[in-house]
């Protein structure tokens, strides 16, 4: 798929999803008055918080099935569900009676996933993002409808595994919902409802950041081999995370593409790590900066950045030619009056209503949601980003998504070396701009 026939998918997406009418039945629909099953991919604090707001939708609902790698985070995860009410989970709500999950069918190990899949209607995938093309091709083959975590895919060779999944997926009708949950906001959806309909004229450059103190490290275990280390320490390593340009950064450059119509035609940029460089931290940058040019013109000037005790910035604006739009929900004139500003009180939590819409869609037999076209555009955005920090080099679009340059181990299995080891002292190869290939 090259970047026009991802702007022509992108034409027919609907806010929040697509509509696409059909008098087929849904091929996962539960029928009769027998729940919608659940099945949890993923056991962390994400996929946690996810199967939280699933359980919470209106739908009749039941968690039958969960997996992880790690058989301690299952049963932590299970534990914390469990007692929801107890805590923050659930704004004290207690799930326990839609949860039926006895440990016949809590499942560890890397081969978990395909346990989970013959037991459920929808699967939660929120495991590492570099699992995420196998474990999606694998729900849309099973005939799951699918909730899963962003980013959808750590090289491109996993873009274009979702991607082929993704047609499959929309000929059998199975909806799917990335957790890029902007589009789910209602600050989101109306103000670029109102750029999308030139209240400030052509845009002409965006600017987004995601400038924070950077995530947690987990300290190497006695015993552990260097896959499991790696695994457990995910967010530092390439080919799990994809780089915190991939993994968090890619909220604000999906929002760029969503107002800009499509991704960038081309990437250049700088970055590196200053601050978080010991040998705890990997292999990944702690800043990027990246100009991302699009097709009609107009520049992104994209920000990430782990560091503490610096300015913090998670936002997005955009400047056009009759106006600038410099934070979500406010748009301003030329002279600077205001022209729209968004009062979010009472505006429902996004990460609910992404399952409250995907729930309600599965449970009324209607087929509306495909955003993993979507989710594999915003990751793809990301990895063109990165390519272009690590290399010091200007990347196209159509040659980044046709490399062939795969991140991912020969096999999976504890015992299996990783893509990067680390040297004498415990320290990993860090990317050198002008040295390090990319495509």
């Amino acid at each position: 798929m090259r970047r026009r026939d991802f702007v022509k998918a992108g034409a027919a997406a609907a806010i929040g999803g697509i509509a696409l009418p059909d008098a087929r039945p849904l091929r996962a629909q539960p029928s009769g008055a027998n729940p919608i099953r659940i099945g949890l991919i993923g056991c962390g604090g994400r996929g946690t918080g996810a199967a939280v707001q699933a359980l919470s939708t209106q739908q009749d609902v039941q968690l039958v099935a969960m997996a992880d790698a790690f058989a301690d985070r299952v049963e932590s995860s299970y534990a914390n569900l469990m007692d929801a009410a107890d805590d923050s989970w659930s704004g004290g709500v207690d799930l326990s009676p839609r949860i039926d999950v006895p440990e016949s069918r809590r499942f560890a190990g890397f081969d978990a996933y395909e346990k989970v899949l013959p037991l459920v209607d929808v699967v939660l995938l929120a495991t590492p993002p570099g699992f995420r093309p196998l474990h999606f091709a694998a729900a849309v083959d099973a005939g799951k409808h699918v909730f899963m975590e962003k980013p959808v895919a750590t090289d491109a060779p996993g873009v274009r595994t979702v991607i082929a999944a993704a047609a499959r997926a929309k000929e059998a009708r199975l909806n799917v919902v990335v957790g890029l949950q902007r589009h789910y906001q209602t600050v989101y959806r109306e103000w670029v409802q109102r750029l999308h309909a030139g209240m400030i004229g052509d845009i002409v450059l965006g600017r987004v950041y995601w400038n924070d103190g950077g995530v947690w490290v987990r300290e190497r275990e006695p015993g552990q081999s260097e896959m499991e280390y790696q695994m457990r320490n995910w967010y530092y390593f390439t080919w799990l995370c994809g780089d915190h340009i991939v993994e968090q950064h890619i909220h604000n450059l999906d929002v760029a593409n969503w107002v800009l119509g499509g991704p960038p035609v081309r990437a250049q940029g700088q970055g590196g790590r200053e601050i978080r460089n010991g040998p705890d931290h990997g292999e990944i940058f702690d800043h990027h900066f990246v100009e991302l040019e699009y097709a009609a013109g107009a520049r992104v000037l994209s920000q990430c950045r782990h560091m503490p005790n610096t300015a913090r910035r998670v936002s997005e604006a955009f400047h056009g030619t009759n106006g600038v739009a410099p934070e979500p929900g406010r748009i301003l004139s030329a002279r600077g009056h205001v022209l729209f500003e968004h009062d979010d009180e009472g505006d429902p939590n996004p990460y609910q209503v992404e399952h409250d819409e995907l729930f309600a869609a599965i449970a009324a037999g209607e087929y509306r949601f495909a955003d993993a076209d979507r989710g594999a555009e915003a990751t793809m955005t990301a990895i063109l980003g990165r390519m272009a920090t690590y290399s010091g080099q200007v990347v196209e679009w159509d040659e980044a998504l046709a490399s062939e340059r795969s991140l991912m181990p020969e096999r999976f299995a504890f015992d299996a070396p990783p893509p990067v080891l680390p040297d004498a002292d415990g320290r990993y190869a860090v990317p050198i701009p002008g040295v390090t290939q990319v495509l």
